[in-house]
C-alpha cells in the first residue's frame, strides 16, 4: 500500500520531528508551511521537499495533514485553509494537542475531511530530543472512526503504542499529562529549593536529587504503584513528618502548604500498599490537613 503524502504546517519541534521520523518510514513529503517562514525553509530543506507562504497550497496537495502549530493557533489555521476550500473529501486532518480534541478542527470535518487528534505522551525540549523521545511513546488517539486505522499505522510508524481516548474526557487526561510532566520539574525545582535550605548549591543540589528521581521511576517501572512507595509516611513516621513540618515552617513556611497537601494524598498511597493501617492513616492526614499548624 502507498503511504500517504503528508503537509506539515506548523515546524515547531513536534512537526519537525514527526515529519523528519514518518519521511525516514517511507512517507513522502509534499509540503511544509508555517507562521515563520525561516523555520518552515529549514525543515522543508531537511525533508528535501517545498516550504510554503501560504497554509492552503500546503494543504491541498496532501492526503494527510499535520496542523502541528501551538494550540492557541489550530483553529485559525484551520479555519484559514477552510475558507479557500483546501480541505477535500477523504483526506486526513491531525492535530497533536494534549489539550484539545478534534472538534476544532470542525472546519475541515464539513468539507469531508477526517479529523483526528493524536497526541503522544511525551515531552519535547529539541528536534533532536523529540526524535529520540518519541519512538517508545504511548500516543493517545481520538476523532472520526473512519482515520483510526491511518492513525494506528501512524503511531506504529513513530515507533509508539497507543489507546483511544472520548472527546469529552481529552482535557481530564490532558489534566493527568501535566501533572506527571510539568508538575515534576516544579516538584524537583521545591525539592533543591529545599536542600539549598540546608546549604547546598542549588546546582549540587539538583545533581544530588537526579538519581533519587530516576530510582524512583524505575520503581514505578518495575514494581507499579503503590509497591514504588517509600519514606516516612510509607512507614508511618509521624515524629519524622512533624520535624519536616518543623523545620520547614521556620525556614520555608511558602512551602508548608504543598508539603501538606502532597502528603495528604501520599498516605493513601501508602494506605493502598498496607504499611499503614486506617489509624495511622488518619493520624498522618490530621497533621498534614492543619496548615502551618504542627502538633507536638
Amino acid at each position: 500500500m502507498d503511504k500517504k503524502k503528508i503537509a506539515i504546517i506548523g515546524a515547531g519541534v513536534v512537526g519537525s520531528a514527526v515529519g523528519i521520523i514518518l519521511k525516514d518510514h517511507g512517507y513522502p513529503i509534499v509540503g511544509v508551511a508555517s507562521r515563520s517562514p525561516a523555520s518552515a525553509e529549514r525543515l522543508a530543506n531537511r525533508l528535501h521537499t517545498t516550504a510554503y507562504l501560504s497554509y492552503a497550497r500546503a494543504a491541498k496537495l496532501a492526503d494527510l495533514v499535520f496542523v502541528t502549530t501551538t494550540d492557541s493557533a489550530i483553529v485559525t489555521v484551520v479555519e484559514e485553509v477552510a475558507a479557500v476550500q483546501a480541505f477535500h473529501p477523504g483526506q486526513i486532518v491531525v492535530h497533536m494537542s494534549g489539550a484539545l480534541s478534534s472538534a476544532v478542527l470542525a472546519p475541515a470535518a464539513r468539507l469531508g475531511a477526517i479529523v483526528l487528534s493524536i497526541h503522544p505522551l511525551q515531552s519535547f525540549a529539541s528536534v533532536e530530543q523529540a526524535i529520540q523521545n518519541l519512538p517508545g511513546s504511548i500516543f493517545s488517539i481520538e476523532g472520526d472512526p473512519q482515520g483510526f486505522t491511518t492513525a494506528e499505522e501512524l503511531v506504529r510508524n513513530l515507533g509508539g503504542e497507543f489507546f483511544f481516548i472520548d472527546q469529552r474526557t481529552k482535557p481530564l487526561y490532558h489534566a493527568g499529562a501535566c501533572v506527571v510532566s510539568n508538575y515534576l520539574v516544579t516538584l524537583v525545582d521545591l525539592g533543591a529549593r529545599l536542600l539549598e535550605s540546608a546549604g547546598l548549591p542549588r546546582q549540587s543540589a539538583i545533581k544530588a536529587l537526579l538519581p533519587l528521581l530516576e530510582g524512583t521511576l524505575r520503581n514505578i517501572r518495575n514494581v507499579g504503584i503503590p509497591q514504588a512507595l517509600t519514606g516516612p509516611i510509607a512507614r508511618g513516621d509521624v515524629g519524622t513528618i512533624r520535624k519536616h513540618l518543623s523545620i520547614m515552617q521556620e525556614v520555608e513556611p511558602e512551602l508548608v502548604d504543598l508539603y501538606q497537601r502532597l502528603g495528604y494524598h501520599t498516605a493513601e498511597v501508602a494506605g493502598r500498599k498496607g504499611t499503614i493501617n486506617r489509624e495511622q492513616i488518619e493520624e498522618l492526614q490530621t497533621i498534614l490537613s492543619n496548615t502551618f499548624t504542627i502538633k507536638e
